[in-house]
């Protein structure tokens, strides 16, 4: 049976998330996936069984897209709990989600559509607090100068920054965005 194939389903999600960052929710339909993702017609319909299961998939799927590997998890766990880490870390956040712009892109439109369907939003509200939670964790519990609240803000002007840098970067012309993160570091994260 196709449903089966956990790699054909994880090409469609790709797909169907490349889709959503170019032809936002509205066109997000089992043909324009089918053809993202190169497939017969008709196989992502036998994986999704509505559009808005794959609405919900996909928003299950999107932020494992951005995660950090395990490389650099171990390497920020092994660092120094300073704010030249955090800067780091903030720098290699930034490179991730430019290196896969569509997907944050997918992202916003993910939560845009959540404010219309319970369920997708039900999804994208326990990852997101589950993420936040996380890096308010490794913050606090990794000894980071700051608090709780460093954490959050951090979350909240990185999250701020590239959403202008995806979708209006010519309005951050002459703009230094490297150094526009150590800015921010420099006033969010005390030193020590």
């Amino acid at each position: 049976m196709a449903r089966s194939n956990p790699e054909r389903r994880r090409t469609l999600l790709d797909a169907a998330i490349d889709v959503l960052a170019d032809e936002g929710a509205r066109g997000l339909t089992f043909r324009a996936v089918d053809v993202r993702a190169a497939v017969p017609a008709g196989t992502t319909s036998n994986y999704f069984a509505s559009r808005d299961a794959l609405l919900q998939q996909a928003g299950e799927h999107i932020y494992g897209r951005f995660a950090p590997g395990p490389e650099q998890e171990a390497a920020y766990a092994q660092a120094p709990p300073d704010r030249e880490t955090i800067r780091a870390s903030m720098h290699e956040l930034l490179k991730r989600v430019a290196a896969d712009r569509n997907g944050y892109l997918a992202l916003l439109e993910l939560r845009l559509e959540a404010t219309r369907r319970p369920h997708l939003r039900a999804t994208l509200t326990t990852t997101t607090a589950a993420n936040l939670e996380a890096d308010r964790r490794r913050h606090t519990d990794g000894g980071f100068p700051g608090d709780e609240h460093t954490a959050m803000i951090l979350y909240l002007a990185m999250s701020g920054l590239i959403v202008e840098q995806l979708t209006l970067p010519g309005a951050w012309d002459g703009v230094e965005v490297d150094r526009l993160v150590d800015n921010i570091c420099d006033r969010v994260v005390p030193d020590r």
